[in-house]
């Protein structure tokens, strides 16, 4: 057994997000166009006695460090699986926004799933390690494969896309938002009317293949938007800072409360960065390029 494994983990940003209505298992059929940005998370597995997590960076205090993290959960399941016992400490060097849409605890289930893999020596085939990020939730697998995909089904069913190199900046929000919670405002929203089957826009996939910033602009779309703005007002403020700075488009990232903005190059992306700050609409900045690899061991 290797003394430790480390694993860096993309953040994602939704470029589409097309809701359908609420299914009878309570999710809802989704086309998530996964876009994986560079900023990452590392999680790193040492042998331990028993199971226990730790976490540092910006943050790190909202992080739960007991078996409802993700990344406890995706050591339980690999063992459970192997049939071992999960004696494994997992510290988590946090860098993505917590609870920001941004699939930061995802990315962390995803990254401990393979740190874990790597660690015990198991060589899990990659369809099996994606089944469990599945039973863990539904922006696990992406956070596993990163690039970019379309996510089916609720987000876990992936198919691969073409994208081109681009330029973000996000503004991160004062607290977090709950992804339910968001859901249920987007039910509630949406209660009176019949809402078509999810699918991906063909201008915004081709957009992205392309690389052409200001087609994919045009396109950017996130059906969960009106309710993240119907439960935090106030960032509807930071969208317009950010495009009166010069984004050439800006949307909710997910469920909230981060907010993305694309950006022409990176000195477009430097001053949007800057007025966001100036602005006080929200709590910091960071810059980011996109696609970014999924989740891989660091030597």
């Amino acid at each position: 057994m290797r003394a430790g494994v480390t694993v860096r983990v993309p953040a994602k940003v939704n470029v589409q997000l097309a809701v359908g209505a609420a299914r009878p298992d309570g999710f809802h059929d989704l086309a998530n166009v996964f876009l994986a940005v560079s900023l990452h998370d590392e999680v790193t597995a040492t042998p331990s006695e028993g199971l226990t997590v730790s976490c540092a960076g910006p943050d790190a205090d909202q992080v739960p460090l007991d078996r409802t993290n993700l990344a406890a959960r995706a050591a339980e399941l690999l063992a459970a699986r192997a049939g071992l016992t999960p004696d494994v400490h997992l510290h988590i060097a946090k860098n993505i926004p917590v609870a920001g849409g941004m699939a930061g605890g995802s990315a962390d289930g995803a990254a401990a799933l393979l740190a874990c893999d790597t660690l015990w020596g198991l060589d899990t085939p990659v369809q099996d390690l994606l089944d469990i990020c599945a039973e863990l939730g539904s922006d696990v697998p992406f956070s596993l494969v990163g690039g970019a995909a379309l996510g089916t089904g609720r987000g876990e069913l992936l198919t691969p896309v073409e994208a081109g190199s681009f330029h973000w900046v996000f503004a991160v929000a004062d607290g977090g938002l709950s992804t339910p919670a968001v859901f249920r405002e987007f039910d509630r929203l949406t209660a009176d009317r019949e809402l078509p089957a999810p699918e991906a826009s063909p201008a915004l996939l081709a957009a992205l293949a392309s690389g052409d910033a200001d087609a994919l602009a045009a396109t950017l779309a996130n059906d969960l938007q009106p309710a993240a703005l119907s439960l935090r007002p106030q960032l509807a403020q930071t969208l317009a800072a950010g495009t009166e700075a010069g984004a050439l488009a800006g949307l909710v990232s997910g469920s909230g409360p981060t907010t993305a903005f694309l950006v022409r190059d990176p000195e477009a992306a430097l001053k949007v960065a800057a007025a966001l700050e100036a602005s006080g609409t929200c709590r910091t900045t960071r810059v980011a390029t996109s696609p970014s690899p999924g989740a891989v061991v660091l030597p």
